[in-house]
């Protein structure tokens, strides 16, 4: 039985290393009193531990180790990229002890994201490639953190992409990786859906951004240009939401490195809960999904429907702010 290429065994595997690394995970934070406390910039109701996701980060690392001890073409690769992604989960791990400056961490990330780049360059890949995963990275590592924050959110989200992906790479190193987070993840969402046992924490939620950014990469050396945009499609709902707040907030002059709950998805979650949230965030990446399997290469027909669902996406976060021309800082 297998997924996409990849065996039973390795989805297994990591299935139960983030079941059993987010339950150590989860005691450790008790312990500590790594505590997540209710206030006028958090979506949740009750005191939750947080760090949960170093369960998922030990699971991928064990993951990239593997493939690069099977696969000798690739090792330089495989253990750059591990390295950029102990960094970011290095980082996150100590803020979810100890906030830090948010310099700081877009340093560290910076130069994870650079590792990455790095070993794609010594891997084959072009410069200007090279130079956008690094991007990617840098950009998905951060969204996933300004997205993590309610239940099942950003474990969802990271589960489906990465079973987009897997499904489109279908084996490889790609796909194995692929597997290995969506995999870890579903470990992982039991602790954090329907109500919330323990948050991913900064470990969690960038280590997510980071290891989906490296399979992008890792895809993209291996696709024609006109099918490289396709990949970015089971990423617009967060995307979405987290640039167009991200703007607002810009625009508004407001601090927007700062925690809010004025991302669309924080405002429906104060009306509606997390779980509806959660579930329509996650038929929105799965139409991406679909898109992204399904739409040839380049094309008109396949740039139409992507722009529909873009667009699409758009007029449902301006509907869901609540705030008509004044949430682009428009109209003042």
């Amino acid at each position: 039985m297998t997924l996409a290429g990849v065996p039973a065994w390795w989805l297994a595997a990591h299935l139960a290393a983030g079941v059993v690394g987010t339950w150590l995970a989860r005691r450790y934070a008790l312990h500590r009193a790594l505590i997540d406390h209710p206030g006028d910039r958090r979506s949740h109701a009750m005191p939750t531990p947080r760090g949960g996701g170093v369960g998922i980060v030990a699971a991928l690392l064990l993951a990239l180790a593997w493939l690069a001890w099977t696969t000798p073409p690739a090792r330089t690769l495989l253990t750059l990229t591990g390295a950029g992604l102990a960094l970011v989960a290095g980082i996150g791990w100590a803020d979810d002890h100890r906030p830090l400056p948010a310099s700081l961490r877009l340093l560290v990330h910076a130069v994870a994201a650079a590792l990455l780049g790095a070993g794609l360059m010594v891997h084959g890949a072009p410069p200007w490639l090279a130079v956008c995963t690094a991007v990617l990275a840098l950009v998905l590592v951060n969204v996933w953190n300004f997205m993590d924050g309610i239940d099942g959110l950003a474990a969802s989200q990271g589960a489906l992409v990465a079973l987009g992906y897997a499904l489109w790479a279908s084996g490889g190193v790609a796909g194995w990786l692929a597997a290995a987070v969506m995999a870890g993840l579903l470990g992982f969402l039991p602790f954090n859906l329907p109500r919330a046992r323990v948050f991913l924490g900064d470990v969690g939620s960038g280590a997510i951004g980071f290891a989906l950014a490296c399979v992008v990469g890792i895809t993209w050396r291996q696709l024609p240009e006109a099918s490289r945009a396709m990949l970015l499609l089971p990423l617009a709902a967060f995307g979405v939401d987290a640039a167009l707040t991200l703007l607002s907030r810009i625009l508004n002059k407001e601090r927007w490195w700062e925690a809010h709950v004025t991302h669309a998805y924080q405002r429906w979650a104060q009306r509606e809960g997390h779980v509806v949230v959660t579930v329509a965030y996650g038929a929105w990446t799965l139409v991406g999904v679909v898109l992204m399997l399904h739409l040839p290469g380049w094309s008109w027909g396949s740039a139409m429907a992507s722009g529909v669902y873009l667009a699409a996406g758009v007029g449902i976060w301006w509907k869901l702010r609540g705030k008509g021309v004044q949430a682009l800082g428009v109209g003042k």
